[in-house]
């Protein structure tokens, strides 16, 4: 307890802003309204649900008040029955209560108790036939409502599952519309949103804080909606049977709902910590196994364990610590209530002994309960406690509600982030076909403060090959993100044909660019499956042939399904060149205007990597294509090369020309990388 303690302590010194925020019942309630789209698809589901639930209940709660009576004061005691009871049994008028005698106690005329059960006592008391059932009678009244209870029941075993299955299947649809509009708007934020939040974070709020639509449809709608109406029949009968019950409960409301106001704040922060640490935790595991060779490698399990460790304690502290404000909140609320339930079932007692008449007597004429008896009092007293039980059922929601609420604020946040790469109003496709790809003083920085390209001048054109050459760091890659509009440039224009890329429509322009990464993503399905990865209604043949461009239909049909073999997770069968072949024929079969390459033969052998350079150098004589590697035979074959040292391209021009500038920057550049090789050969 002492570890908790202490950590409990370090996140409430260490809490952010963002932490100890409180939502206020207006901002709460926009919050629930926001739910609306995403329940509307619904609607039609929702209200069927609503009425089919709310016919249930009233038909169980009319039967409960129903059964009382017939049960303790007609089968027990031996009244009559009021006429609407005996046309739902269905009995006649003999056992119908004479209408001049209805203020008539029954009590000392009644046949004895044991005789109803004991079919061999003929033996019967003198009895009033216009108030009082003989043992016959009442006999057959028991048998008629066990009858009705044994229908009812099967009634109720079938229906009830039934709406239950139905909400969980309208929560679902509602959940999943949700969960797919986040994760579409979390892949159209830029990369400068996603290289500074954690993957982790994004994670929980899609798989996690997305499922808070399902619950506060669950809990903040329709489960209020069924106890409201618990709570408003309870005591609209607890009312009817006597005010004073009713003013009792209305006094008790008051300290309760000052207690539930003076919570609302604390559970809300309690909640924001506990998600906060959650959602850590998520992205500690997420990096613990997206590192896992580098965590073996270096034999850091013993660290990465410690900080799991820190981690988790933190969120299970966070978690408990709401909870325990949570549970504190309902039992306070539940000594009020028991204070009320004390005091009620008191003043009830004492009508009972006195016999006092009930408010209202004899205004239901099915459900009786003209006087305070036996059967009224448990008739009362079940309406106090379902009326207390609805009640602190709905302070429990409510308390649950601060926690939705905070976790449906974490999921809109994501709804709320605007793309900084969107398409501009007057958008155009892009041009085809392709002549030429302009880069126009362009300038762009991760950071405004620390510029990553400066004043970049290039212009490629339809059937060459350009390679980009720079030491790290340099902006190569950066270079061929601002042609795919992953960010936009900070300055300058780069032009498609003369369009400016921000005015081509950025799903044609990325539908008219591939790319191929030195360490591209393989999943766990056919080899066939990988390379049409983006283009999915690529036939076997266009599969096969951008596997032959990329020197990869070879060894692929050495393995033992060829195409249709299953690769292991992230291709894990296949060595680090195979799978280098397999990204660049993925990036092939899209046959696309534009290819870019990025560091397309890094792990390729001398003689494979030239047969890939010529097979591309053929395949590309309509298209443009980039390069962005360091790898020397792989730049001598473009038809311009695009030397870039921090952050400006330096010298433009082919091998040869660059390399004839003496002292020029690209051939001190190979001069090095020459050295470098040679230095690497066996002695």
């Amino acid at each position: 307890m002492r570890g908790c303690r202490i950590v409990s302590e370090a996140i409430s010194a260490t809490g952010s802003p963002d932490e100890q925020s409180t939502l206020s019942p207006q901002e709460l309630g926009r919050l629930v309204l926001r739910t609306w789209p995403y329940m509307r698809p619904q609607l039609r589901h929702l209200v069927a649900w609503i009425v089919a639930r709310y016919a249930l209940e009233l038909v169980f709660l009319v039967a409960t008040l129903i059964a009382f009576d017939l049960f303790n004061n007609k089968i027990l005691l031996g009244e009559k029955l009021q006429p609407d009871q005996a046309v739902l049994l269905q009995l006649d008028e003999s056992y119908v209560r004479a209408p001049d005698t209805l203020g008539v106690g029954a009590e000392e005329e009644a046949a004895p108790l044991d005789a109803l059960f004991d079919d061999t006592d003929d033996v019967e008391r003198p009895l009033d036939p216009a108030v009082t059932m003989n043992t016959e009678q009442r006999r057959v009244v028991r048998n008629r409502l066990g009858a009705v209870f044994a229908i009812a029941a099967i009634l109720f075993f079938l229906l009830g599952p039934t709406i239950d299955y139905y909400r969980t299947w309208i929560l679902q649809r509602v959940n999943q519309y949700l969960r797919v509009t986040m994760m579409e708007r979390a892949e159209h934020l830029s990369l400068r949103y996603h290289s500074h939040a954690r993957t982790g974070d994004a994670i929980y709020r899609i798989y996690q804080d997305s499922a808070m639509i399902t619950s506060v449809v669950e809990r903040a709608v329709l489960e209020p909606v069924v106890a409201v109406g618990h709570v408003v029949f309870s005591f609209l009968v607890i009312w009817l049977f006597s005010p004073i019950l009713g003013g009792v409960y209305l006094a008790g409301m008051l300290p309760i709902i000052m207690l539930v106001v003076w919570f609302t704040p604390r559970l809300q922060i309690r909640s924001r910590r506990a998600r906060t640490a959650n959602s850590a935790l998520t992205s500690r595991i997420q990096e613990a196994f997206a590192a896992i060779r580098i965590v073996k490698a270096n034999r850091a399990e013993r660290v990465m364990g410690s900080r799991f460790d820190g981690d988790s304690r933190m969120a299970l502290d966070a978690a408990f610590y709401l909870r325990t404000e949570f549970i504190l909140m309902r039992v306070l609320v539940v000594v009020i209530a028991g204070a009320m339930i004390i005091g009620t079932q008191y003043l009830m007692a004492g009508w009972t002994i006195a016999e006092t008449p009930t408010f209202l007597a004899g205004a239901v004429a099915l459900v009786g309960f003209s006087v305070w008896n036996l059967g009224t009092f448990q008739a009362a007293n079940s309406r106090n406690e379902e009326f207390v039980e609805a009640g602190s059922e709905l302070i429990g929601m409510w308390g649950v509600i601060q926690d939705l609420g905070v976790g449906l604020d974490r999921a809109f946040f994501l709804l709320d982030l605007k793309p900084d790469i969107v398409d501009a109003d007057d958008a155009v496709p892009l041009p085809a076909p392709i002549r030429e790809i302009r880069f126009e003083r362009v300038a762009f920085g991760y950071d405004p403060a620390r510029p990553v390209l400066d004043e970049v001048d290039l212009n490629a054109e339809a059937g060459t090959i350009t390679a980009i050459v720079g030491g790290t760091g340099s902006g190569k890659s950066t270079l061929m993100s601002l042609l795919l509009r992953l960010y936009d440039p900070d300055a300058g224009t780069i032009r498609i044909n003369g369009v400016p890329l921000v005015g081509i429509r950025m799903e044609s322009l990325r539908a008219g660019v591939a790319i191929a990464l030195q360490q591209n993503t393989l999943f766990a399905t056919t080899v066939a499956d990988n390379i049409a990865y983006a283009k999915a209604d690529a036939s076997r043949q266009d599969i096969e042939s951008a596997a032959r461009v990329a020197c990869a239909d070879a060894f692929i049909r050495e393995m033992r399904q060829g195409y249709d073999t299953e690769l292991g997770e992230r291709g894990g069968k296949l060595s680090t060149g195979q799978r280098q072949r397999l990204s660049i024929a993925r990036a092939i079969v899209r046959d696309t205007p534009i290819l870019i390459l990025d560091e397309p033969t890094a792990s390729l052998d001398a003689e494979t990597e030239h047969a890939v350079l010529e097979n591309l150098s053929d395949w590309g004589r309509e298209r443009i294509v980039f390069l962005i590697t360091h790898r020397l035979s792989t730049i001598r074959n473009a038809d311009q090369i695009a030397f870039l040292e921090d952050g400006e391209i330096r010298e433009l021009g082919d091998h040869e020309s660059l390399m004839s500038i003496p002292d020029g920057r690209y051939r001190r550049y190979v001069n090095a990388e020459v050295q470098i090789d040679a230095s690497e050969l066996p002695e």
